[in-house]
């Protein structure tokens, strides 16, 4: 992940039946697939210029184990991407499935939430580097399993119990801006670093446009995950990676 004090466009990849796919607020009965593989578009971002790639394992996350360790293996292995892996994580089983076909990070969300003990195992034997904490949130409450359900949990007091267990990254989605490109939650993000100052936020879901990239660096964050805006082509990779060497310079 990018560094804490340095804004980075992140590309992402959502993965449903060996497809690239978004959804539209985490609805799967509301989804559009793409028509290049997995590889082909981790190819194009590669090529573009990028060496982070966030990949969400949708088929994982409805069978509650991981689905597509092969995909990722095959990515790292022609890429060379730096990959942060999210979706199925339930098992240490699956965690070394996914650290084993290349994965640099993993993304933790419903497991934090259903079985904190083990996610806290994986924080202390992997570090906070290898670990990034996942809270979605819908209307204040970290949704879980796909975002078909919603914890009891509000995001503040989520994120402040992993915040005292070591966790230094966070990617956060407002359920309801995810798929529709409708702008990011900028107050939600705006208030996790007042209230988190020395995580790194990354922001995920909304984004339409390089002005609402710009912005959301503006916020402070350390990055933002960007999917079906580079898909439906309204910004493209070659100018997101050029918009991060900008920052990155700066």
């Amino acid at each position: 992940m990018p560094s804490r004090y340095k804004f980075r466009a992140i590309p992402s990849i959502d993965i449903l039946n060996k497809r690239v796919v978004r959804l539209h607020q985490g609805d799967f009965s509301k989804r559009q697939y793409y028509p290049d593989t997995p590889l082909e578009v981790a190819k194009r971002i590669k090529n573009a210029g990028h060496n982070f790639l966030h990949i969400v394992d949708l088929d994982g996350a409805k069978a509650q184990k991981v689905e597509n360790q092969d995909v990722i293996k095959a990515i790292v292995e022609e890429t060379g991407l730096f990959v942060d892996f999210g979706g199925g994580l339930r098992s240490t089983k699956d965690l070394e499935l996914i650290f084993a076909a290349g994965a640099k990070q993993i993304t933790i969300g419903t497991i934090a939430v259903t079985d904190p003990v083990l996610a806290t195992s994986w924080l202390d034997k992997y570090g906070p580097d290898a670990i990034i904490l996942g809270a979605d949130v819908k209307e204040e409450f970290i949704a879980i399993n796909g975002w078909v359900e919603t914890s009891p949990h509000r995001w503040i007091d989520f994120i402040g119990q992993w915040h005292k267990r070591g966790i230094k990254w966070l990617i956060s989605t407002d359920i309801s801006k995810d798929g529709a490109m409708a702008g990011p939650s900028y107050d939600l993000y705006k208030q996790m670093i007042e209230a988190f100052p020395d995580l790194g936020v990354i922001a995920s879901g909304g984004i339409s446009n390089y002005a609402e990239v710009n912005k959301l660096a503006q916020c402070g964050l350390s990055g933002v995950v960007i999917g079906k805006a580079i898909h439906e082509g309204m910004v493209s990779l070659e100018g997101l990676a050029h918009y991060n060497q900008l920052k990155n310079k700066a």
